[in-house]
């Protein structure tokens, strides 16, 4: 484990999964990622990963018993 990830706190550590989870290349051609909880994750920060997420227009959060799954578009440029 690097200093830096060593030094990153749980809600860091959370939001680099889940960036990992939406940019994968499948993510991407699917508009679509799960995010699974974890052992050890706080509820804490997913509630606020999620309220985060939450707030961006053309995302859909779709709840499921181990974690929720994520549906985006992408809007068309004028």
């Amino acid at each position: 484990m690097t200093q830096q990830a060593a030094s990153a706190t749980s809600y860091e550590q959370l939001g680099a999964r889940v960036s990992r989870a939406i940019n994968a290349p499948a993510a991407q051609r699917s508009r679509s990622a799960v995010l699974l909880r974890a052992e050890g994750d706080s509820p804490e920060d997913w509630a606020r990963i999620l309220d985060e997420i939450a707030e961006n227009d053309n995302v859909t959060i779709a709840w499921r018993d181990d974690g929720v799954q994520l549906f985006w578009t992408v809007p068309v440029e004028d």
